[in-house]
């Protein structure tokens, strides 16, 4: 028994684009995070904190971290605990919402990133920036950008 859809099938351009996309990001996060172990280091880990060093007073609210990491407050919860454990980041309560909780970078871990961001700025250049032309990245960002507001405006929505 055929079922009809009304969802157009990709042609061989939109297939291949789309592969080759695929492809490339979960081969670059793999080199990413394999550049990042020998500092003990997981992606998540370097993007929380990453937020935390670039935000005011070095820290951000649980639940805003969660969104701009785009973690549930469980999972956050628990790699906030890890993190804790390894003295790169603590918990302090919010006074002005007891029921808040901010994410605050330690001094380790303002040397660990100190420490670390050249190497994973190198990595990024070597295995992403370097691999293409000014105007091939000029390109790739302005056929990314459409893709990525339409994405960041569903947030939270079905």
């Amino acid at each position: 028994m055929e079922t009809e859809t009304a969802t157009p099938w990709l042609s061989d351009a939109e297939q291949c684009a789309w592969r080759t996309h695929l492809d490339v990001s979960r081969l670059l996060m793999h080199q990413l995070e394999k550049d990042l172990q020998p500092f003990d280091l997981t992606m998540n880990d370097y993007e929380i904190l990453v937020n935390l060093s670039e935000s005011d007073g070095q820290r951000m609210r649980m639940s805003d971290l969660a969104a701009a990491t785009l973690q549930s407050k469980s999972r956050l919860s628990h790699q906030i605990t890890r993190m804790e454990s390894a003295g790169l980041v603590r918990r302090e309560n919010c006074e002005s919402d007891r029921r808040g909780l901010f994410a605050v970078l330690t001094e380790t871990g303002a040397e660990t990133m100190h420490k670390v961001a050249p190497y994973h700025v190198a990595s990024v250049r070597k295995h992403f920036m370097d691999l293409l032309t000014p105007e091939a990245l000029a390109d790739l960002h302005a056929a990314l950008t459409p893709v990525a507001d339409h994405l960041r405006g569903r947030r939270g929505k079905p």
